[in-house]
């Protein structure tokens, strides 16, 4: 029992993680139709700008109270490389066949991911004095470690919870709240409501269809941050790579959930953890020689036989529902 508890936590926090960065793909693809698999990118492009933000102002310190600044940071590079990117890439194909927009989403990911390879290793002059050089991305970077949110795990009841995980799971409880409430009481939060029925109408309605979707951007963004954050607490270092699996992960999730559901996003990424971390751990427990497919090096392909299975047998996802295809 003891095993099964400290899995179904571990779930959990890998699961949050997925939910967090798949809310991103399934608000977007609820308004215009898209899947943006440069959103793994925008993830990674988030840790980055934290690290970013810590070395420049904070290097060497780990108060809680710089926290909440890497966040911003973080939030202020992702966000501005999905809007820069909707506003170049995404918005002159809106009209285009939608193999158009998906070709381009998985060269803006590849150009993405190499950019941060190349480039994320110059110098950054703060003072003429004193430049401050940027460790190179092309192998792993220690990610920052804060007070409170890092350190020695709690034992609870003789279960293992690391500090950062409770950050990872509170931000997506917080972050589901907050997003419920934008979308359900504020007007921009109806008006991305009524885009994603039938933006044609909406238009004629007197909502601006362009801003509404550059917000859905920006929201898809804004949470990848913090995801990027919370992984880079977690696992302790960042890469340039770490966006790839992670949004496949993440859009696993948003389709076991029923794509364009928030709330299926955040249900698929924990459904999608969970699995994840039991399926690993107790096919090791297998006779006949069948444990050779547990362990942390068969997780993905678990993961991806979910994902096959849930298309073949339920395409609309868990909460998703069955809808006629706009024209």
């Amino acid at each position: 029992m003891d095993l099964f508890l400290q899995q179904l936590v571990n779930g959990l926090t890998i699961g949050s993680l997925y939910a967090l960065i798949a809310v991103g793909y399934t608000v977007v693809y609820g308004i215009v139709q898209l899947i943006n698999f440069a959103h793994g990118e925008i993830f990674m492009i988030g840790a980055f700008g934290a690290l970013s933000t810590y070395l420049i102002l904070f290097q060497g310190q780990t108060a809680l109270w710089i926290l909440p600044v890497m966040v911003i940071g973080a939030i202020i590079a992702s966000v501005g490389v999905a809007v820069l990117t909707e506003r170049v890439a995404y918005r002159p194909l809106r009209g285009a066949p939608r193999l158009a927009p998906l070709i381009t989403a998985i060269g803006i990911s590849v150009f993405l991911q190499e950019f941060v390879r190349l480039f994320y290793n110059r110098p950054f002059i703060v003072t003429e004095a004193n430049p401050l050089d940027f460790p190179s991305a092309k192998q792993k970077i220690p990610f920052p470690q804060i007070d409170v949110v890092t350190g020695p795990a709690f034992e609870p009841f003789g279960l293992t919870i690391q500090r950062a995980a409770i950050f990872t799971i509170a931000c997506l409880v917080i972050c589901g709240v907050l997003l419920w409430f934008f979308v359900r009481k504020t007007r921009t939060g109806r008006g991305m409501q009524a885009v994603s029925q039938d933006p044609d109408t909406a238009r004629l309605m007197g909502i601006n269809v362009d801003r509404t979707i550059v917000v859905a951007f920006a929201i898809g963004a804004a949470l990848a941050a913090i995801a990027g954050v919370s992984q880079g607490l977690l696992n302790t270092n960042i890469n340039f790579k770490m966006g790839f699996i992670a949004g496949l992960k993440a859009f696993t999730a948003a389709v076991l959930g029923g794509i364009g559901n928030i709330w299926g996003a955040i249900v698929g990424g924990l459904v999608l953890g969970v699995v994840e971390t039991l399926v690993t751990q107790y096919t090791t427990l297998l006779p006949f020689g069948l444990d050779q497919f547990g362990g942390s090096s068969w997780k993905d392909v678990w993961a991806f036989a979910l994902l096959i299975l849930i298309l073949v047998f339920r395409p609309q996802g868990l909460l998703g529902a069955k809808v006629v295809d706009r024209a």
